[in-house]
């Protein structure tokens, strides 16, 4: 795991009777016992260096959290380090790969307290373990502001067998994972605490929805099932009205949703009861990490197979069709949603 150049202010850091600095041992401390793979070399040295399992590719992709932005200052670091490594496990699980292990950067404020760091990399191991996902290596920082952690995240599958965003084709079903909407919610009711009340959301439902945007849930269990069965995916970051739209611009083709099929948790329909214009939160707010395939109409039950053994809901909520780029969500008069920002965007 590598330093970058130092400041001034950096160059000041106390040396160890051994001549390890600071950083060293922070790093030593922290984040070696997650190094587990042989190819990171105890993140002892610049670089890593890893071979693919024979006959598969090698998939990246790489994703960050930056506190103000991503995250809350506020929130435990625990759920920071679980954010900042699994929305890039959910790219790899929408894509159909299995993880390897990834390189993570994180950049922290003069004044972080170390118990901060020791919540961060305790849930950052738990979480490498549990998705087989080790350290690979990367670089400690100084942030002039908060903290900021970036993950580029490797995986493999089969030669040639990568799930894109392009391959959907007229015909194929529509399917989502889990809910949808929760986490754009939570983060409503992050800002807004009172809208609990106007929602007439009682504490396990206030609760469900504050979980799913403080930590995302991959959805790594069915990332085969995606591999085999699935033309065409992507992961729902960025809202499912915006996401489904990026992949039918690259497969070259249109979608027909209906919107009341989209799966709701118990807690968003309580919401969307008590305040209807909610729908464009829920369609568009993003944070769901959920995935969203297109499958043909002969591996559809392929794919709700595996999903159930992995205890997870599947439901199709439309259809691929031949209008290219067109994408609607249509209510049950037949009338198209329109929505004043389709997308969640940072620019």
């Amino acid at each position: 795991m590598s330093k970058n150049r130092q400041s001034p202010d950096q160059e000041a850091i106390e040396e160890s009777s051994s001549g390890a600095s600071a950083e060293d041992r922070l790093i030593e401390k922290y984040f070696r016992p997650i190094a587990t793979h042989p190819g990171a070399f105890g993140l002892g040295d610049d670089a890593a260096a890893i071979a693919p399992p024979p006959g598969c590719d090698l998939v990246l992709t790489t994703d960050g959290v930056i506190s103000g932005v991503h995250f809350f200052p506020n929130d435990p670091p625990e759920a920071v380090a679980r954010k900042a490594l699994r929305i890039n496990l959910s790219d790899l699980a929408a894509k159909g790969a299995a993880p390897l292990g990834f390189l993570m950067s994180i950049a922290l404020p003069q004044d972080f307290a170390p118990g901060w760091l020791e919540g961060f990399a305790r849930a950052l191991a738990e979480d490498a373990a549990l998705y087989r996902c080790p350290l690979l290596g990367g670089d400690t920082d100084r942030s002039p502001g908060g903290v900021m952690v970036h993950i580029a995240a490797l995986g493999t599958v089969p030669h040639g067998t990568m799930v894109r965003r392009a391959g959907a084709r007229a015909g194929d079903r529509i399917v989502v994972t889990g809910t949808i909407g929760d986490a754009a919610l939570g983060l409503v009711l992050r800002k807004d605490p009172a809208a609990a009340e106007r929602w007439k959301l009682d504490g396990a439902m206030r609760q469900h929805l504050l979980d799913r945007y403080l930590v995302p849930q991959p959805r790594n269990a069915i990332a085969e099932a995606v591999r085999r069965c699935a033309s065409a995916a992507i992961d729902v970051s960025d809202g499912l009205a915006g996401d489904l739209a990026k992949l039918a611009r690259a497969s070259g083709i249109g979608a027909d949703v209906a919107a009341e099929s989209v799966p709701l948790s118990a807690a968003a329909r309580r919401v969307l009861d008590a305040e209807p214009a909610q729908i464009e939160t829920i369609l568009t707010g993003g944070d769901d990490f959920e995935i969203i395939a297109a499958v043909a109409p002969g591996q559809l039950e392929g794919f709700r197979g595996a999903a159930r053994s992995a205890s997870l809901d599947v439901t199709e909520i439309g259809t691929v069709v031949a209008q290219p780029c067109e994408t609607r969500f249509l209510a049950t008069d037949g009338r198209a949603l329109t929505f004043k920002r389709p997308s969640y965007s940072h620019f």
